[in-house]
């Protein structure tokens, strides 16, 4: 079989960051994911991924906070039997094989075009299924999502990315098109962007942080119709199960739980999710 040869850049390098880290943490044998989806692609995938530097430790972190918006989605269509899910900034995550929904909900995955062909190649069809290759701020795309459902909007890796003007835009646009549903993401502050700008993996790609959200409930304030369900705060070793904190080095651990005993450092990213 030919490896897909990948050339991304700067902020959509960065899909393969957490590509390789739920690839990686689906090999181990305590796996939280067993996303065998991923582990497949990257080993079909033609890069250099040793150059990211990922860690066990950034494994398993990444696979904690994608479990939770997993489990979020799973909820909602749970309680919805005929529902959308829109995945914003999808890159190549498989999520739509961990989740497995049945074949009545509708899920659409977004990412620009050359992602998007990627993900084409990589991952089989299925029913209920549909791609959309565009820009998330190209303001045109949103009439191609039906508004007859209750929708879940989820966005994993993608609002840091965006300039703050254009994830108010995109989110007002999005919550004035769909009657009803929920949004659910990962979100940080200015010195989470900060921390995370140091990152090995994400200063070797050049990536820039842009967007930051100090406050959950500023959203409120900004997008009017959405309001603030659940914030678990990203850092907090209460929010996940001690069994997957374990899981961490002993240095990652003290990282944690001094993050969590200190109110600046406890408040520097949040896995979210609001109602529209």
């Amino acid at each position: 079989m030919t490896a897909e040869k990948v050339s991304l850049t700067r902020e959509k390098e960065t899909l393969l960051i957490t590509l390789y880290a739920k690839a990686g943490e689906s090999r181990l044998p305590d796996s939280l994911l067993r996303d065998r989806f991923a582990a497949e692609a990257v080993s079909r995938i033609d890069y250099d991924f040793s150059r990211l530097m990922i860690d066990r430790d950034l494994m398993i972190g990444v696979a904690m906070r994608a479990h939770i918006l997993d489990g979020w989605t799973r909820d909602f269509i749970g309680r919805h039997r005929e529902a959308t899910v829109l995945h914003l900034g999808c890159g190549l995550d498989s999520r739509i094989f961990r989740v497995d929904p049945a074949s009545n909900i509708r899920w659409f995955d977004l990412d620009y075009p050359e992602v998007i062909a990627l993900r084409r190649k990589l991952y089989p069809r299925r029913d209920g299924y549909s791609l959309i290759g565009s820009s998330v701020t190209d303001p045109n795309w949103v009439a191609d999502v039906p508004v007859d459902r209750p929708t879940i909007i989820v966005a994993e890796g993608l609002f840091p990315y965006l300039p703050a003007d254009e994830v108010t835009k995109l989110l007002r646009r999005l919550t004035a098109h769909l009657q009803c549903g929920e949004l659910v993401f990962d979100g940080y502050s200015r010195l989470g962007l900060a921390l995370i700008s140091w990152q090995p993996s994400v200063r070797v790609t050049g990536a820039r942080l842009r967007w930051a959200i100090n406050d959950p409930r500023e959203l409120e304030t900004e997008v009017p119709r959405l309001k603030l369900l659940t914030e678990v705060p990203a850092y907090d070793p209460e929010a996940y199960d001690p069994r997957q904190i374990a899981r961490l080095s002993w240095a990652a651990r003290l990282a944690i739980y001094a993050f969590a005993a200190a109110p600046v450092l406890g408040r520097i990213g949040w896995l979210l999710r609001f109602r529209f």
